[in-house]
Parts: structure tokens; C-alpha cells; sequence
């Protein structure tokens, strides 16, 4: 109806249109400050109650939930929308980001309510994630020059920003980066007397395309610490990294991304946690978990064991047709995990499922003498 601009997108032709027929219909509606002014009859809305009052009124033309959207609320330091469905208010608050960059911020949101919710999501965890993702791709686009226009493009898939601008972010997720994922493992570390930073480094010269920090046992700060000096090394080799189980780890030293269990925070948390441009990825051993794992968001999942491992106690074996039947229910790219080394890297590969993308190995890297030999020799036979 009216744009973030602040341009009248439709006349008051239209109006009763939306109000007797396409309000009822709708589950869901989003209006900015300006339109919900319009549908209530232009009343002005210059607070949050007056925010609150047209989604209300708004409600009651039909749709079953409102979304208001306070953006360009005046006098508002945060970004404040209402959200009512019926019975309840939510205020949902986020940082305003001082940008021009906002082209296109209403329909991306409406688009990612509607992911959400056919991905099984509820209407408010559905607007709450979407509110997350436009802050997030509003703070990576703030600073964006593309056009002469006053207002500029809004990056909802985080992709114009080129290299020679300052983005320290790896690209978005490469399937083909699970071809050798090399899974640290502290313990191993500690019996070959190297540092987590030495035993990544031999890692990725070798050959590893992607990289998970699994360090039980580290204290925070020494596992924030090494995190750091790892992501230097891995991004110096455009090696992805990934941190496990450790959200917060991740986030404080702006790793690539994060890998959960079942046992720890669910993917769909995390997500709203990370945001929408890291990698996630989950450990899944049945057909079912693997489908919750695509609707929660993960990029890939890690499926296994494959033959048994000591690295992980009480860690049940699904072998080559657990692997295989986890594959065909995937709609995610899979990362083979368990057991894996020289010996049967390649009969893994060999069950030819599309989507198993690579091997995750421990124990066959990391609990050798010399890691880079070990790495180069995998590398070599999945390639």
C-alpha cells in the first residue's frame, strides 16, 4: 500500500477491496506505520499504544494475526513492532539500524514469515525469526553504496558485498566443503603434546575443507582464545570453521558457524542465536531426526557413527545402511561420521547417495603422529 519511502503503492480504490475481502483470508498481516494509519482510517499512530490500538482494530477486519511494523515509528530509538493474535500483544523490540538500505525490508519479511511457517514453525516463532533476519541483513547491507537512489538495495541474501569490501565473512555455505571435515578432539591433542591451533593448521595445509573445534574439556577462555588463532589459520586458507556444541564460543570469535547434537541447544534455536548467514549443522542417526533438522534450519547434517569409534562413549553404529537410508530421507547434504579413516573412506562414499557430500574424521587425523601426512593421504582418496 505504501512504501518505507513513503510512496502510495495503491489508491483508496483499493481499499475496500482489502478491507471486505482480502483481510479475512489472510493469516497474517503485515502493515508499516503508514498503512496501518490508512486501514484504521488514517489515524496517526505516533506511539506504541497508538501501535498497539490499530492492530487491534486491524484484527478486527479479519486476518487471525497482526504485525505491525514500527520501524518508522517517530521519536523510537529501537525498532518496535506489535504482534496480535486475538487474545494476546507481543512487543517485539530489536536495535534500529541506521541505514538507507532499506529497499525491500516489508516483502523479504513477509517471505521469510511464510518460510518459516512451511517449515512447521508457529505464527509468532515464524515473525520472531523473520524479525531477526531483517535486522541481521539490515546491519550487513548499512553500509552498501549501489545506485543513486535515496534509498538503497536491502542484501536479504547477504551476496553484494564484494571482496575488496570490508567482510571478513566467509561465503555462504558450499556443500562440497564437507569433503574432508576435521574434527579436533582435545584429548588427542593433549597426548601428542601439540596445541588445538598446531593440530588445525597440519589439518588444513593437509588438505581439510572444513574445520570443527570439539573441545569438552577446554575452559572458556582458553577455548575462546584458541578459537581465535584457529579462525585466523582456517580463514587464511579459505577453510570454513565450525564450532561445536558452543554457541556462545562461536559467536564471540565470529566463527563460520556452529554443529549441535542431539542432546544439545535444538537447531532452530540456535539459528535465531547465529543468524541467518552461519553455517549450522546437526548430528542425526535416523531418518526422522534428519527431517527435523531441515526444518529447523540446518544447513547439513552429520550422520553416524558409521562403524564404531572410540571417541565417543555409548555412541550407537548405524553402519553403511543406517548411513544410506538417513541419505535418501535427507533433504539436507550429508557429512559421513564414525570410524572413518584410509581403510574404509572410500566404501562410504561408494553407497553413491548424492547427498553424501564427505567424511568426518577424528581419530584417523588427529591421533596420528603427523597430522598433515594423515590429512594429504585422506584427501588424495576422496578426491
Amino acid at each position: 500500500m505504501i512504501s518505507t519511502s513513503g510512496d502510495v503503492l495503491t489508491g483508496p480504490s483499493v481499499l475496500t477491496g482489502f478491507r471486505e475481502e482480502l483481510l479475512p483470508m489472510a493469516d497474517i498481516v503485515t502493515p508499516n506505520i503508514k498503512e496501518a494509519s490508512v486501514l484504521v482510517g488514517d489515524v496517526p499512530l505516533k506511539s506504541v499504544s497508538d501501535m498497539r490500538a490499530a492492530a487491534k482494530l486491524i484484527h478486527d477486519l479479519g486476518p487471525r494475526n497482526v504485525l505491525v511494523k514500527g520501524g518508522d515509528l517517530p521519536n523510537s530509538v529501537d525498532a518496535i513492532d506489535v504482534f496480535f493474535n486475538g487474545e494476546e500483544f507481543y512487543e517485539l523490540c530489536s536495535s534500529r539500524v541506521n541505514t538507507c538500505n532499506t529497499h525491500g525490508t516489508g516483502c523479504t519479511l513477509a517471505s521469510c514469515i511464510a518460510a518459516e511457517l512451511a517449515k512447521g514453525s508457529s505464527m509468532l516463532s515464524a515473525v520472531k525469526t523473520a524479525k531477526h533476519f531483517i535486522e541481521t541483513a539490515l546491519d550487513y547491507s548499512r553500509d552498501l553504496v549501489i545506485g543513486n537512489g535515496a534509498q538503497g538495495p536491502f542484501d536479504h541474501f547477504l551476496a553484494l558485498k564484494n571482496v575488496n569490501q570490508s567482510c571478513s565473512r566467509q561465503n555462504r555455505f558450499n556443500p562440497n566443503d564437507l569433503l574432508l571435515y576435521a574434527v579436533t578432539d582435545s584429548a588427542m591433542n593433549r597426548k601428542w603434546g601439540r596445541s588445538i591451533a598446531e593440530a588445525v593448521k597440519a589439518a588444513v595445509e593437509g588438505g581439510a575443507t572444513i574445520v570443527q573445534l570439539r573441545e569438552k574439556d577446554a575452559e572458556t577462555r582458553d577455548f575462546l582464545d584458541a578459537a581465535k588463532v584457529c579462525l585466523k589459520i582456517c580463514r587464511s586458507h579459505g577453510v570454513p570453521l565450525l564450532i561445536n556444541d558452543r554457541i556462545d564460543v562461536a559467536l564471540a570469535c565470529d566463527a563460520d558457524g556452529v554443529h549441535v547434537g542431539q542432546s544439545d541447544m535444538p537447531a532452530r534455536l540456535a539459528r535465531t542465536l547465529v543468524g541467518p548467514e552461519k553455517i549450522i549443522g546437526v548430528s542425526c542417526k535416523t531418518p526422522e531426526q534428519a527431517q527435523q533438522a531441515w526444518i529447523d534450519g540446518a544447513d547439513y547434517i552429520g550422520c553416524g557413527g558409521v562403524y564404531p569409534t572410540n571417541t565417543k562413549a555409548d555412541n550407537r553404529t548405524i553402519g553403511l545402511e543406517g548411513l544410506k537410508e538417513v541419505c535418501q530421507a535427507s533433504k539436507l547434504p550429508v557429512v559421513a561420521i564414525g570410524g572413518i579413516g584410509l581403510s574404509n573412506a572410500h566404501a562410504v562414499m561408494e553407497i553413491a547417495v548424492p547427498n553424501l557430500k564427505g567424511v568426518a574424521v577424528v581419530s584417523a587425523l588427529f591421533d596420528t603422529e603427523c597430522i598433515l601426512t594423515e590429512t594429504r593421504n585422506l584427501h588424495a582418496l576422496l578426491t
